[in-house]
C-alpha cells in the first residue's frame, strides 16, 4: 500500500468516526483560505453580534502538540490573540463573552490575552466571562479582560498570593545508595541541586526569591489598578475564597451559572445571535479540518508575503522518543523547519514563539546555529512565553529583538552536567560491576576512561577534571553566544549570568529584552521590520512533525518500511514515564532527558520550578 493510499484510509477512519458535512474543495495541505477569517465554522464567526470565547480546554502554543494530529492553527494560542484582534476592528460585534471553566493559563499568556481584551474593550464593546473556579493568573487575565465577572456558586477564587515550590530529590536517593555526581557553572545555576541537595543553597533562593518578589509586584500593582479597591491586595493573598466571600472581596461581580451569564449580556447587548470566536466548533470536525488536522495549519495563506510564527515549546533534546522525553523542540525536526522558512520567499519574517527551560547544549547550540542562517535572510523576532531560561533562551538570543511579558522568565544563562550513578544501589542487592580495560597498563583498580559514560561507575578525579573542562568551554560559548545576539560585550554578560534567572522586567533593565509586550507586540515588530502592511497574513509552524510531515519521509525505504517507520515515531513520541507526572513538571523533567540518551552537559532551567 502506497502512500497516498495510507492517507486516504485514515481520512476514512477519520470521517466515519467524526462525520462528514458536505464536500469541500482543498486547496492546499499547509495553509486555508485567509487570515481575515477563521476555519472553526463554514460561516465567518465575527459576524454574529456576540462572539464566545471558549478557553475551557486553553489554548497550546504550538500546533503540533499532539502525536497523531496536530492541533490546528486556529485552536493555538496565537490563533486566539489573531481573533481577538479581529474581533475589535469587527464593528458588526457588540461584546464578547468568556468561559474559563477551570482552566488556568500561565502567567505570561494570562498577561498577554487581558491586555488584548482591554483593547477590545476599550474600542467600545463589553466584555462579561464565567469561570467555575479562579486562580491567581486567571483572576488577573479576568480583571483586565472583562466589564463583568461571574462565576458559579460552588465556584471558588483562589487567590492565595504567589509562591514557588523546588523538590529536592538528596535524600531519597541517599536511602538507595544512588550517587548524583553532577558539576555546574556559574554560581546560581541549580539545576544539580534537586537531586544534590536536600535544600537551596543562598544564591539560588536569592534567584528565586527575586524573580518572585518581580511577578507578585506586578500582579498586585496592576489588580489595585483594574479592581480600583483599597482592600484587594489583601484579598489577593488571604484566599481561598467561596463565591460570597470572592464577591464580598471584589474579585468577582456575580454569581452564576454560565448559561445564566450569557443570557444576561445578550439580553444587555439586545444581541440575537452568539457566535463562536475561539474554541470548539458548534458543527463539528469535516473533511476540510480533518486535513487541516493532519497538516497542522489553518492559519495564513500560500504565495502571499506573510508573517511565520515558529512555536518552540518544551524541553530541548536532540531526538525524540527518549526515556523522559516529553516531545518539545527536538533539533532534527526543528531545524527542518527553520530551513524551509528561510528559502520561502513568501515568508518575510519569523517570530520565535518560545517557552521552553532548556535542555541538551547541543541540540541549543544547533538550533540556534540554524536561526542564525535564518536571520541573516530576514528578520527574527523571539516572542517570550511563560520561559526562555537556559537554552531556551540560547534560542533567543538568535533573534534581532527580543519581546516578553513582565511576567516571563529569562536567563538562567549557565551549565550543568554529569550523571547518575547507581552501582553502589545495586550491591545493596548483591550485585557487583566489574569494569575491564583494553589497555593493558590501566593501574589496577582504576576505572577506565571508556568507561565514563557508565551509570555503574562514578568519576575519578581525572576524569572529572576533563567533564569540567568541557562544561567550562561551552559556558563560555554560551555568553560569547549571547554577547553577540545581544550587542553586549562578554564581561557585561557573565555579570548577568552565573546561571542566575530574571523576569522580563529584569531581563528588560539588563538588556536580556528589547521590549516588554507579548506575541501580538513581536507580530507587530516583525512587521515593521520588514516592511509589510498591517493586513499581511500570520502563518503559525510547530517545531514537531505532524502526521503528515512523518508520512512522507525521505529516503530510499519501502512503502511498508515507511510505515513501520511511522508507528515507531508514534510510539516513540508517547514516553509513558512523563505520562505519570503532573502536566507541570514534565518540560523540566524532560529538560533532563539527554541525560538518559548519554549526553553529559546541559542548558537547563536551574530548577524544577512551579510559580502558583
Amino acid at each position: 500500500m502506497g502512500r497516498l493510499a495510507w492517507i486516504c484510509c485514515l481520512g476514512v477512519i477519520s470521517t466515519s468516526q467524526l462525520g462528514c458535512e458536505g464536500r469541500e474543495r482543498i486547496e492546499s495541505l499547509q495553509s486555508v483560505k485567509s487570515d481575515k477569517g477563521s476555519a472553526q465554522s463554514d460561516d465567518s464567526s465575527e459576524d454574529g453580534d456576540l462572539l464566545e470565547f471558549d478557553l475551557t480546554a486553553g489554548a497550546p502554543e504550538s500546533p503540533a502538540n499532539n502525536p497523531l494530529f496536530a492541533q490546528p492553527a486556529s485552536r493555538t494560542f496565537v490563533g486566539l490573540v489573531r481573533a481577538v484582534e479581529r474581533a475589535q476592528k469587527n464593528e458588526k460585534v457588540k461584546g464578547a463573552f468568556i468561559r474559563f471553566g477551570s482552566d488556568s493559563m500561565d502567567w505570561a499568556r494570562s498577561e498577554e490575552l487581558g491586555r488584548n481584551f482591554a483593547a477590545f474593550r476599550k474600542s467600545g464593546k463589553f466584555v462579561a466571562c464565567h469561570a467555575n473556579s479562579l486562580s491567581n493568573k486567571s483572576v488577573w487575565l479576568a480583571a483586565h479582560a472583562c466589564d463583568e465577572i461571574w462565576l458559579s456558586p460552588a465556584g471558588e477564587v483562589d487567590t492565595v498570593g504567589i509562591a514557588g515550590q523546588v523538590i529536592y530529590l538528596r535524600g531519597v536517593l541517599d536511602k538507595f545508595k544512588i550517587r548524583a555526581d553532577f558539576l555546574k557553572m556559574g554560581r546560581y545555576k541549580s539545576a544539580a541541586e534537586t537531586m544534590t541537595r536536600t535544600g537551596p543553597t543562598p544564591e539560588a533562593r536569592e534567584s528565586l526569591v527575586g524573580v518572585l518578589a518581580s511577578i507578585r509586584g506586578t500582579w498586585l500593582d496592576s489588580m489595585v489598578r483594574v479592581r480600583s479597591d483599597a482592600g484587594i491586595k489583601k484579598a489577593l493573598e488571604d484566599g481561598p475564597w467561596d463565591a460570597n466571600g470572592a464577591k464580598q472581596q471584589g474579585l468577582i461581580d456575580k454569581i452564576g451559572y454560565a448559561s445564566q451569564a450569557r443570557e444576561a449580556i445578550k439580553e444587555r447587548l439586545g444581541a440575537t445571535k452568539v457566535r463562536s470566536g475561539f474554541g470548539a466548533s458548534e458543527k463539528g470536525l469535516n473533511i476540510a479540518s480533518i486535513i487541516r488536522s493532519l497538516a497542522g495549519s489553518d492559519l495564513g495563506e500560500d504565495g502571499a508575503d506573510s508573517i511565520a510564527v515558529l512555536a518552540a515549546q518544551g524541553a530541548i533534546s536532540m531526538k525524540a522518543g527518549g526515556v523522559m522525553s516529553s516531545g518539545g523542540i527536538v533539533a532534527s525536526s526543528i531545524t527542518k523547519t527553520i530551513r524551509r522558512l528561510a528559502k520561502d520567499k513568501s515568508v518575510k519574517a519569523v517570530v520565535l514563539r518560545i517557552d521552553s527551560p532548556g535542555g541538551s547544549a547541543l541540540a541549543s547550540d544547533l538550533i540556534w546555529h540554524e536561526l542564525m542562517e535564518l536571520r541573516k535572510k530576514k528578520p527574527l523576532i523571539a516572542s517570550v512565553g511563560d520561559m526562555a531560561a537556559s537554552g531556551g533562551y540560547y534560542l533567543a538570543c538568535a533573534a534581532d529583538k527580543i519581546v516578553a511579558e513582565r511576567t516571563s522568565i529569562v536567563g538562567s544563562i549557565g551549565v550543568v552536567g554529569g550523571k547518575i550513578v547507581i552501582g553502589e544501589a545495586l550491591r545493596e542487592f548483591g550485585i557487583n560491576t566489574v569494569t575491564f580495560s583494553a589497555d593493558p597498563n590501566t593501574d589496577a583498580g582504576a576505572i577506565p576512561r571508556g568507561a565514563y559514560m557508565s551509570a555503574l561507575t562514578p568519576w575519578d578525579p581525572a576524569t572529572r577534571a576533563k567533564v569540567q573542562t568541557q562544561m567550562e568551554s561551552i559556558y563560555e560559548l554560551f555568553l560569547a553566544r549571547v554577547a553577540s545576539g545581544r550587542r553586549t560585550p562578554v564581561d557585561e554578560i557573565r555579570k548577568i549570568a552565573e546561571g542566575r534567572i530574571w523576569s522580563g522586567t529584569q531581563g528588560l533593565k539588563r538588556n536580556l529584552v528589547d521590549k516588554l509586550g507579548g506575541v501580538s507586540a513581536a507580530i507587530a515588530l516583525a512587521r515593521t521590520q520588514a516592511d509589510l502592511p498591517e493586513d499581511a497574513p500570520v502563518r503559525l509552524e510547530g517545531a514537531s512533525e505532524s502526521l503528515l510531515e512523518r508520512l512522507f519521509l525521505t529516503g530510499d525505504e519501502t512503502a511498508e518500511d515507511d510505515v513501520r517507520l511511522v508507528l515507531r515515531r508514534f510510539e516513540a513520541s508517547r514516553s509513558e514515564l512523563l505520562e505519570i507526572l503532573p502536566t507541570d513538571l514534565r518540560a523540566f523533567v524532560g529538560s533532563f532527558g539527554p541525560l538518559a540518551d548519554g549526553e553529559r552537559v546541559l542548558t537547563a532551567l536551574p530548577l524544577g520550578l512551579r510559580i502558583h
